[in-house]
C-alpha cells in the first residue's frame, strides 16, 4: 500500500501539488471571469451569492493553497500537498459509501487526455465491488458553445467513462476524446436516462462540467479541480459539489496512477 508520505512525496516531485503549471495570470482571469458570471467558467454553477475577485483569491488560497496576496499577479500557483492530500480522503470516503450503499454512479471527463485513466479504474473498481456504472446517452448529440464558435460533438465511453467526440471520430481511446468544460454533456446524460425511467447516479465523479452540472441538478458530485476551476470550489463551498481535490489536472496521465491506489486502498476497494 503507497503510505500517505509516498504519496506526497510523488505530488511534489511531478507537481500535481506544490508549484503546479498553471500561471497566476490564468487563475486570476478565470477568478476576473467567474466574478462577472461568465459561462465559460461557471461551467454548471449558478452561484448563490456574489462572488468578487478578491472573495475567489480568499476561497482558492483556503480549499487550495494560492497566494492569498491580491498583489500577486504573476508566477505560477502553488497547490498545498496537504489540502490535496485531505480532498483525496474525503474522495476515498465518499467512494467507500456508495459501495456501501449499492449506489448507481456515473462517471464523466472533460480531460480524457489526461485522466482517463483515472477514473477507468474507479469505474473498474466500483463495478467489482457492486455498483452499476451507468452509460446513458451514448452516441447522443451535445453541442457545445466553444471559442471556435458552436461544435457539434457525440456522447461515448470509455471503460464506462462518459466523454465527448467530434463526429465522426473512431472510437480508439483517450486519444478521440475531446477536452472541454462544458456542463452541457453531463445534464445530456442526466436527462436520458431520466427520460427512459433511470436509474439515476447516486454519485457522479468527474472534473469540468461533470460535477458542476451535475452538482447543480442536485446530484452527489465529486471530482478533481485545478487552481483556475473556481467553480469547483464555489460549488462545494456552496454546498452543491461534495468533494474537489485540488490537483493540476493536465500533467502526464501515468503520474495519476498512485492517486488511483491511494484513494481505492482507503476505500478498501481492488483495481
Amino acid at each position: 500500500m503507497l503510505s500517505t508520505g509516498a504519496l506526497r512525496a510523488h505530488l511534489l516531485a511531478v507537481r500535481l501539488a506544490g508549484t503546479v503549471a498553471t500561471t497566476r495570470e490564468k487563475s486570476l482571469r478565470s477568478y476576473r471571469l467567474f466574478a462577472a458570471r461568465d459561462p465559460r467558467v461557471l461551467i454548471g454553477i449558478n452561484p448563490e451569492h456574489q462572488w468578487g475577485q478578491t472573495d475567489l483569491i480568499r476561497l482558492m488560497a483556503e480549499k487550495c493553497g494560492v497566494s492569498d496576496d491580491p498583489s500577486v499577479t504573476s508566477g505560477l500557483d502553488v497547490i498545498d500537498p496537504e489540502r490535496t492530500l485531505s480532498g483525496l480522503h474525503a474522495f476515498a470516503e465518499r467512494l467507500a459509501d456508495a459501495v456501501r450503499r449499492g449506489a448507481p454512479v456515473l462517471l464523466g471527463t472533460g480531460h480524457p487526455h489526461r485522466l482517463l485513466g483515472f477514473y477507468g479504474a474507479l469505474a473498474d473498481a466500483l463495478s467489482a465491488a457492486g455498483c452499476e456504472v451507468l452509460t446513458p446517452a451514448m452516441g447522443e448529440r451535445v453541442d457545445i458553445t466553444t471559442r471556435f464558435g458552436l461544435r457539434t460533438y457525440n456522447l461515448d465511453y470509455v471503460r464506462r467513462v462518459a466523454l465527448v467526440r467530434e463526429p465522426g471520430a473512431r472510437s480508439t481511446g483517450c486519444g478521440t476524446g475531446a477536452h472541454t468544460h462544458s456542463p452541457l454533456p453531463v445534464r445530456t446524460v442526466l436527462d436520458a436516462a431520466a427520460r427512459r425511467g433511470g436509474p439515476l447516479p447516486e454519485l457522479v465523479i468527474g472534473d469540468h462540467g461533470w460535477v458542476c452540472g451535475a452538482g447543480q441538478l442536485g446530484c452527489e458530485a465529486i471530482g478533481l479541480g485545478d487552481t483556475d476551476d473556481p467553480a469547483l470550489f464555489v460549488g462545494q463551498a456552496e454546498g452543491r459539489v461534495s468533494v474537489v481535490v485540488p490537483v493540476d489536472d493536465a500533467v502526464r496521465s501515468d503520474y495519476y496512477r498512485p492517486l488511483t491506489r491511494y484513494v481505492l486502498n482507503r476505500a478498501c476497494l481492488s483495481q
